[in-house]
């Protein structure tokens, strides 16, 4: 790989390399003992044009913890404000060679465009509702831990399916990994088209959740509409995931959620909070090692 742009663009022998990488890391930092110098004398810059908790966070504790230096690059402080076009600014930014690029923007393929400009590793850290495949490669990781397979794996993703790039990257790397995937959506929030024929889609938790061995939620994408689409209280009415619920359709399926997680229209406190059942917590722990394998693989070769 000299990119990493989208789940796309790879296929299922990279996602089974980056899986091993990033739990060979996961154990080596339980264990205290890992490369800690892997990436020293490299720049990681970061490109954020949308706020970011988890994955800038991550992405810059995992080329911290290889000994990578990192600038956090802002556009409310860049010449941007200035009227200097997004051409030029990445021009300005890739000629001082930073080692790799961390992008995350609100236009559709952007990450792509500045790949075809820099010349250096460049990572997609979410474009639009196009991809977010770091997101996908982590919650395949977490996954991967609680069951020692994806291969076969009942996996229902309910929520905005229209607008969400986790959604976009999941269902394509849990397909190609042999995953069965099945979305769930009011009408409204559910995209025309599905990237593979085998996904199911369905519009009730009824039906979108007996069998399912993980159940994944996402947030209303509020930012890429424009009007809500539906009310919090509405959805939550429909979708929301309940102990109730989760026990009459799929009492063993565990629970997960990419962040932000919007309590009281996803899910109930107490769903969210089960030590047994939600994953939620893991699936952050693993951005970090598996943050750091992408940027190994990229950068470190």
């Amino acid at each position: 790989m000299q990119h990493l742009l989208g789940i796309d663009e790879i296929d299922a022998g990279a996602i089974t390399a980056i899986l091993d990488k990033a739990q060979d890391y996961a154990d080596k930092l339980k264990q205290g003992e890992w490369d800690q110098t892997r990436l020293k004398g490299k720049i990681i810059l970061h490109l954020f044009f949308e706020h970011s908790t988890r994955t800038l966070t991550s992405f810059e504790m995992a080329a911290k913890r290889l000994g990578a230096d990192v600038i956090n690059w802002n556009p409310e402080t860049s010449s941007l404000t200035k009227g200097e076009n997004f051409i030029d600014t990445i021009d300005t930014l890739t000629s001082m060679k930073p080692d790799a690029i961390v992008m995350r923007h609100a236009e559709f393929g952007a990450p792509k465009f500045v790949a075809t400009r820099a010349k250096c590793p460049v990572i997609n850290g979410g474009d639009s509702w196009r991809e977010h495949p770091t997101q996908a490669l982590l919650d395949a990781l977490t996954m991967r831990q609680n069951f020692g397979k994806l291969e076969g794996l009942n996996v229902t993703i309910i929520g905005d399916i229209a607008h969400s790039r986790v959604a976009s990257s999941n269902m394509q790397l849990l397909t190609k990994m042999g995953a069965h995937v099945s979305v769930v959506a009011p009408e409204i929030l559910m995209p025309e088209s599905l990237p593979f024929p085998q996904i199911k889609a369905y519009h009730t938790l009824e039906e979108g959740l007996p069998g399912a061995d993980v159940v994944m939620t996402l947030r209303l994408q509020k930012e890429r509409m424009d009007k809500a689409l539906i009310s919090d209280a509405a959805y939550f009415n429909e979708f929301g995931l309940t102990f109730e619920r989760l026990e009459k359709f799929c009492p063993k399926a565990v629970i997960m959620d990419p962040g932000p997680l919007v309590r009281g229209v996803q899910m109930e406190d107490s769903v969210a909070e089960d030590p047994e059942r939600s994953l939620i917590l893991r699936q952050v722990a693993n951005g970090i090692p598996t943050r750091m394998a992408v940027l190994d693989m990229l950068v470190g070769g």
